[in-house]
């Protein structure tokens, strides 16, 4: 498929349509992932990762420092207009559906650590249980969540979670992730410990920036893109990092929160 990517020319940003990089399940894999004991530490999750990924990070993430200011003036500036709509979409949780507002999932940062990325609740509160159960009972739908850790008609999102999902409001308080230095305004896309083996030997570019809040996978077609179009994607924002790229990035992200069908 042909997918939409930045390139910047002498300085001005501009939108051109590259070929994506080889998806990683096309190509032999280099690293191998065996489960971990300890989600909590990083060395756990990357033990058995080739000694090159293994050994650490050696430089800063991608960006470094100027992409680190601009993370810092965008987030709070981005957390100060929000607020008044945080508190009213928390409020609404905890109407509709009671418990915590605020849900937390661990996630693979920078270098191969662990972090907790914030949510608002979109889900019911068993939705563990309530999504073995439903994959147990729809194969089809097995294969589906096996190849794109996403279900369509998801019956663990309730209504209220439905139209967070589709505004993208459920992911305002990972504007408190980037403030903390665990996720970037713009980054390849935050996955879980099982995802790592998904990304074969473009692994290492995942692990050499800090997760994004948004990112080329967001404006490029999202939720209608498969698995390796994602990786490869992630893949590209690595190698091609600019300050214009987050610019351009971020511009292209407000326009496509409006368009409910690039949701996830």
């Amino acid at each position: 498929m042909t997918t939409n990517a930045f390139e910047s020319h002498q300085g001005t940003p501009s939108w051109a349509q590259p070929s994506l990089p080889i998806p990683a399940d096309s190509r032999a894999a280099v690293l191998h992932v065996l489960p971990a004991s300890d989600n909590n530490s990083a060395a756990a999750v990357l033990t058995d990762l080739s000694p090159v990924v293994r050994s650490g990070p050696t430089n800063p993430p991608v960006g470094g420092l100027l992409k680190r200011i601009m993370d810092l003036v965008v987030a709070i500036t981005a957390l100060m207009a929000a607020a008044p709509v945080m508190i009213v979409v928390a409020l609404l949780i905890r109407m509709t559906a009671g418990g915590p507002t605020v849900f937390s999932h661990s996630r693979i940062g920078f270098g191969g650590k662990p972090f907790d990325c914030y949510k608002f609740r979109s889900m019911v509160a068993n939705s563990d249980e309530v999504l073995k159960a439903y994959l147990d009972s729809n194969p089809q739908v097995r294969v589906e969540w096996a190849e794109t850790r996403k279900i369509r008609n998801d019956p663990r999102v309730t209504p209220l979670g439905w139209m967070l999902r589709k505004s993208s409001l459920d992911e305002l308080p990972q504007l408190f992730n980037i403030i903390r230095g665990d996720m970037s305004c713009v980054g390849p896309r935050p996955i879980v410990k099982d995802e790592l083996k998904c990304y074969g030997d473009q692994l290492g570019e995942y692990l050499r920036a800090r997760p994004g809040l948004t990112g080329l996978w967001q404006v490029s077609g999202r939720s209608s893109m498969d698995y390796a179009d994602r990786v490869a994607l992630d893949s590209h924002y690595v190698r091609n990092w600019s300050i214009w790229l987050d610019i351009v990035i971020l511009f292209r992200t407000g326009i496509a929160v409006m368009r409910f069908d690039r949701a996830s």
